[in-house]
């Protein structure tokens, strides 16, 4: 699994989690939903941690719980 597909796939286990959107998630981050949004329909290709992190912060989540999934251990380069 390539690394973007794997943050796609872990903001959406995460909004399913939490029973939330993508959009509320974010703007409790303080972060524009147009920057996850970008993630997953592809746009963006490299991810900049501080957009995880954010969206982290909205989820109440660190980054570690965010990244601590056997998918982020050997992902395929974007």
């Amino acid at each position: 699994m390539k690394l973007n597909d794997a943050i796609v796939k872990r903001v959406n286990e995460i909004c399913k989690e939490r029973s939330s959107n993508v959009c509320d998630i974010a703007l409790k981050g303080g972060m524009s939903p147009s920057a996850i949004y970008d993630i997953i329909k592809g746009r963006t290709k490299c991810s900049k941690v501080i957009t995880v992190k954010r969206f982290c912060e909205g989820a109440g989540i660190t980054l570690s719980e965010f990244f601590a999934r056997d998918y982020f251990n050997s992902p395929e380069e974007d």
